[in-house]
Parts: structure tokens; sequence; C-alpha cells
């Protein structure tokens, strides 16, 4: 079967889209890309082709732009060409080149896909034209780019899901000649006698990718001469284990988590008897910021004391007693707020916590409802900012006895609104101050108090 059946038949399979969609091609110049659009040329797809000039190479860069013009010249199709000023943009995010220019490239795909018309400026005519709508972003990605991208994440450990390698669909973008090999697509270009341009950077082993195209993979071919069909074929095995990967991961989230607003619930003691416990705990933590080197740090959680927790960038994941909470770093969105000993305030729904050491003075002593005054050499840090919850209990200010929360608010005759807005600030398990309403007696400023903390609400 010849490579254009293919093409369409591969399409067709993959459900990538419908003959009728508008196509955005993206075309450097180089076989793989020149051969996708002579690929859709012949099966009669509409296309636009977009190029992107990363300014990276000099002439070179000029020479491509100006091969991809002629091209789209050649099939009379719309063209559009995008600058970038890619080192400036890598250095001001401090990331790499390859990084940069990837960003910028989808970021200026994705702007051109969609419902609404785009005003873009054409390189060609250096005038503004509207660009038709284009429903899918085209790339030229081909069956050893499949197999680079595999292995890549293999030694990166990136886990199951980097071993299905490259889909044929993701979001807008789709790779619809993913499954072939460049060598056919070389003969594909010779037989049909397409000129295209060489990227003289694809020689250079300094990049990750081109160190296992040129170096790594034709050295495991010496010794296992059929590995890049052995990879495609896994590849495909890999796609089938990381469904059911996935669908094994989904059942135990479905049992374990609990949503509480901005926050997730999770039961210590059901997560504890889950099992492979490592897999189901980074599959769950991943989702917020957390990486593979903290799976284990969170399993040691587990065992430990109320209070102590585990952070990313995003979230904090909190072990309160039998349960773990993930909640945003945004305290403004969490039901559960860690208080350091450092912290001098601290904002949450209900406005803001101040917290002031001081030595004590009679003239400061303050009583009112929006200020506790603590004893504290009685208080050990971190302190936990909650909701109150049914069976909670406290000593109230005045009282040896304990007294359920319920049934004190029944007592203050606090509204069903006053009571939903209630929090707590704890220590241990134990409820320091109820806030906004009254302290626990134990904490209580005595005539042996030395230090006090200060809590204001505001």
């Amino acid at each position: 079967m010849n490579l254009l059946q293919r093409f369409i038949d591969f399409i067709k399979k993959e459900n990538l889209f419908q003959p009728k969609d508008k196509l955005l091609l993206a075309v450097s110049g180089g076989v793989d890309s020149v051969v996708l659009s002579e690929l859709c040329k012949q099966a009669a797809f509409d296309f636009v082709i977009a190029h992107c000039n990363f300014q990276l190479r000099g002439e070179e860069s000029e020479r491509d732009e100006l091969f991809v013009t002629e091209l789209a010249k050649k099939y009379n199709a719309e063209i559009v060409v995008k600058r970038f000023d890619t080192e400036k943009f890598a250095e001001q995010n401090k990331i790499s080149i390859q990084v940069a220019a990837r960003e910028l490239r989808y970021q200026w795909f994705t702007s051109l896909t969609g419902n609404k018309q785009n005003a873009i400026i054409n390189k060609q005519t250096n005038d503004n034209c509207q660009l038709p709508i284009a429903h899918w972003i085209i790339t030229a990605h081909h069956a050893n780019d499949n197999i680079e991208t595999l292995l890549m994440n293999f030694f990166k450990g990136s886990g199951v899901a980097g071993l299905r390698g490259i889909l044929p669909k993701h979001g807008k973008i789709i790779r619809p000649i993913l499954f072939a090999k460049k060598v056919e697509l070389i003969e594909f270009a010779n037989d049909n006698h397409l000129s295209y341009v060489e990227d003289s950077s694809n020689e250079s082993d300094k990049y990750t990718r081109n160190y296992f195209r040129n170096q790594l993979i034709p050295g495991i071919q010496k010794v296992f001469p059929q590995a890049e069909d052995n990879l495609l074929n896994n590849i495909q095995r890999f796609k089938d284990i990381e469904t059911l990967y996935q669908q094994s991961i989904n059942l135990h989230k479905n049992k374990l988590i609990e949503k509480k607003g901005e926050e997730v619930h999770i039961p210590v003691l059901k997560l504890l008897k889950s099992a492979p416990l490592p897999t189901i705990v980074y599959e769950i933590i991943k989702d917020f910021g957390f990486t593979s080197n903290q799976t284990e740090e969170v399993i040691k959680l587990l065992k430990s004391d109320s209070g102590k927790y585990v952070q990313s960038s995003t979230h904090r994941l909190l072990k309160n007693r039998s349960w773990l909470i993930i909640s945003p770093n945004n305290t403004n969105f969490s039901g559960n707020i860690l208080i350091e000993e450092n912290d001098t305030s601290i904002k949450f729904i209900n406005g803001k916590l101040s917290f002031q050491k001081i030595v004590i003075d009679n003239s400061q002593l303050i009583f009112d409802r929006y200020i506790a005054m603590l004893d504290a050499d009685e208080i050990i840090f971190p302190l936990l900012l909650r909701k109150w919850k049914q069976g909670d209990y406290f000593y109230p200010l005045g009282m040896s006895k304990k007294k359920k929360l319920s049934r004190f608010f029944i007592d203050q005759k606090l509204s069903l609104t006053e009571k939903e807005n209630i929090w707590l600030l704890e220590m241990n398990k134990k409820i320091i101050w109820v806030v906004g309403q009254r302290i626990d007696d134990r904490f209580k400023i005595t005539a042996k108090t030395k230090n006090i903390l200060k809590v204001s609400l505001s």
C-alpha cells in the first residue's frame, strides 16, 4: 500500500479530523513537513501553511523562510510566518533554546486556531489579512520521532504515560504521519521529486534528541537490528498498558479522594491499605505540583503526628488527625491553614489573623471577642486554622468541663449562617480559640503567665 493511502487510512482509523476541516500545517521546510504538505495536497485537504522563523541560524533561517514561502505558492496555499526573538525569550524565562522554541511555536499555532478570525501579518505581502478559521494544528512528527521520545522519556523516568510516546492527537495538535518511518518519507520525497532544505543544527549532538537520533539508536541497532520495529510495536503495547493503568488509578482515586471546596481530603487508614502504595500516592499528589521525589515524604507523613506537612510550589499536603488534606498555598481558598511560629499574619476567607508575642503587661490586656490573649508558654507551633466540624469540643473560658461546639453554638444563639462561618485555632488536636467567640480555658492567662500570644481577627 502506498504512503498516501496509508496516510488517509491512518487519519480515518484514529479519527483525527474530518475531510472538510481547515488545517494549519506547521512547515519548517525539512523533508518531513514537505512530505506532509504534499500528502495533504494529494488528499485534497484544505490547509494553510504556518512557518516559524526562530532567527537562530542566520542566513539559513532566512533561506528556510523563503523556501516555505515558495512552497506555499506552489500549492496556491495561504501562508503565515512569524519571526521570534528566541534567544531573548529563553533568557527572560530562564529556559533552554529548545524549550523556548517549542513554547513560542505552540503558543502561536494555538492562537491561529479556534472559532474566531485572527488578524495576522502575512510576511509574503506584509499586509494585514484575515486568516480563515483553522480547526487543527498539523505537525510532521513521524515514527522515528516517536521512538526517540519513548527512549528519552524512559531514561528521564517519566513513568507509564511517557512510554506511550507521542499521541496521534492531543488537544488541537494532530500528527497524521506518525505511522511512517523517516526512510519512507525520504523515499516518498524522491519518488515525487520534492525538494526540501536541511537544518544544519540536526547534525549537532549537543541537543538531546539529536544525540539519541545520531548516536544512541544507531548504536543499539548494531546489537539489535530490529530495534526500531520492536520499539514501535512496544509503543502500541505501552499505550494499551497505560489505558489499563489509568483505569486502575482512577478506581483508587474515586475510592480515596473526597473533594471539599478547593481542598482534597484523603483518609489515612484507607490509603495505607492501598497497594502498590508508592504508585497510588504519586498518582494522587502529582496533580498538585508534587514530584516523584516527594512520594516517600508523603508516605512517611501517613504515620507522623498531626500538623506535619509536605509542600509543593502550588499546594500543601497536611496530616490532620486521620486525614491527609491537600490545599492550595493561597490560604484564601483553604479550609485548613497551617501557621508557623514566625508567621505574623494569615489571610483566610473570614479575614486576617495577626499574631504578636508580648511580655505580660496588665495595661495591654484586652478582653474582646475578636482578640485572643493566650499564655504563650502553653502554645506549641505549628497551629492549625480550620473550619469547625461535628464532634468538636473545647473547654470554654471559665469552665472546667468540656462542651461540644454544637451545644456551645446553641447557648450563644448563633444562626445557621453564623455557625457555618465558624473557624477554629487548634494545637495538637486541642482547640485554642473558637475564632471570634471564646478561647479555651486551658490556654488562658493566669498569675503564672510571663508571655502572651495575642491573636487578632480583623
